[in-house]
């Protein structure tokens, strides 16, 4: 047996802080026997953390303790016990413990049967070589850590009451009277240790689950984000298709229009009276150059080519009844008065709106009043501005909420102007009845709009 010399070896041999070098290198503490809630030494499953230097030197000084120890525990006995015939025993244990210590790495730190094995066998060996020389009581601080990492919870419980117990009593064997503290300081040390390992244990559960909501979060908020820029496309999509509906109704489909039925009038006369055929192709020509000046500007999203001439909407709007007239050849006259003065420069896109409402309304009255008169009026009354357009021709039933029959190639005027209305906060009145004319009045208020240039 090891002679007691007096020499106390540590008493906390069992209560050093380490770190567990046969795992992923987080820092632990040693365990203690005092009871611990069984949740709490069994944190579930988590994701794996990703690589950490600091993890990895902390893992390379938990292996340096390790056999550190293990080697100043052997160096001790030999030194006191010299030519003992337990000798190559306790060589070839301390051997055994350090290859079985280097295989924990390779074993993975999962709790498989394989690597409960190993931790059986390790923990064998080790009682064996602390009932031959109890300085090896050392070691017992990764066999702690590993116990309480890989075992179930109450397991791990009994096994570190077990490496407790034998602490304790190698370290009376090597007193050489009785001291409370060599019975009560270890586990008292342990207690401790084992807190702030279940401490860290718990927190590092809660660091896991707290990063797995917040990468939940921004994957929500970056998908939400992603259907928001989708909808606002969608919804983009949809206003540019009925801007640019609007846009060719008001403008190339009236010129062609026009110009289909100058052509067919030429056609018709064009033997009889070859003087008026004449003067309907060149007529079809105007209309053509302005549809081509309307096509170029339509594609670089400019102003009505009337607005572009300078004036503003009201000399617009004197171009086009004079237009309008001219084109009819004396079969339509259309005239433009303007009633009031404005406060303020029109914004571009109410004068816009307006000039390609009065174009709608004055090919509708050309191509299905069979009117003789008609009239532009615009009246500025401060807050708001008002378009009224009236022909005497041969009226018609007001539908407003009629639907469109479906597949009908025609009547998408009344709609677009609506819409432009609808879009500057306005409203759109139509009074007509058979054989009493027509008068159509649009209605912007100015109070609420900005001109955006």
């Amino acid at each position: 047996m090891e002679r007691r010399t007096g020499g106390r070896e540590d008493a906390g041999a069992g209560g050093d802080a380490r770190t567990d070098a046969r795992t992923t290198g987080r820092p632990v503490h040693a365990p203690a026997t005092s009871p611990a809630p069984a949740s709490d030494l069994d944190p579930g499953p988590a994701p794996s953390p990703g690589p950490d230097p600091d993890a990895r030197w902390l893992a390379l000084l938990m292996h340096a303790a390790f056999f550190l120890l293990l080697s100043a525990s052997l160096t001790r006995f030999l030194m006191r016990h010299p030519g003992e015939a337990r000798t190559p025993w306790i060589i070839a244990l301390s051997i055994t413990l350090s290859v079985l210590y280097l295989l924990g790495p390779v074993l993975g730190s999962r709790p498989t049967p394989r690597r409960v094995a190993w931790l059986g066998v390790l923990v064998a060996v080790w009682t064996v070589l602390v009932v031959l020389a109890p300085s090896f009581a050392w070691c017992a601080v990764p066999l702690f850590y590993t116990g309480l990492r890989i075992l179930p919870p109450r397991a791990a419980l009994a096994l570190v009451a077990l490496l407790t117990v034998f602490v304790v009593a190698a370290q009376l064997r090597l007193a050489t009277e009785f001291d409370p503290n060599l019975v009560l300081a270890p586990p008292a040390v342990a207690a401790v240790a084992t807190a702030v390992f279940v401490h860290m244990q718990r927190q590092a559960v809660r660091q896991r689950e707290l990063a797995a909501r917040q990468r939940e979060l921004i994957d929500d908020l970056l998908r939400t984000r992603r259907e928001l820029a989708a909808t606002e496309r969608r919804e983009g999509t949809l206003a540019e298709r009925q801007r640019l509906s609007m846009e060719i109704h008001d403008t190339l489909a009236q010129g062609l229009s026009s110009q289909q039925m100058l052509l067919q009038a030429a056609d018709r006369t064009w033997d009889a009276d070859p003087d008026a055929a004449r003067r309907h192709v060149r007529t079809a020509t105007g209309i053509a150059e302005r549809n081509l000046a309307e096509a170029r500007r339509f594609v670089h999203d400019l102003a009505p080519a009337d607005l572009a001439e300078g004036g503003g909407l009201e000399a617009a709007l004197h171009a086009l009844a004079a237009r309008e007239s001219a084109q009819a050849q004396g079969a339509l006259t259309v005239r433009c008065h303007v009633e009031g003065t404005p406060h303020a420069p029109l914004p571009d896109r109410v004068q816009s709106a307006l000039l390609r409402i009065a174009q709608g309304a004055l090919a509708n009255v050309r191509e299905h009043a069979d009117a003789t008169a008609a009239g532009l009026t615009l009246t500025h009354l401060g807050d708001r501005v008002v378009l009224d357009i009236g022909d005497n021709g041969r009226g018609f039933t007001p539908e407003p909420g009629a639907p469109r029959a479906t597949g009908a190639i025609r009547g998408h005027g009344l709609p677009a102007m609506r819409a432009r209305v609808r879009q500057l906060g306005g409203t759109l009145t139509i009074e007509s009845a058979p054989g009493e004319g027509t008068v159509l009045s649009a209605e912007v208020p100015l109070t609420t709009l900005e001109d955006p240039t």
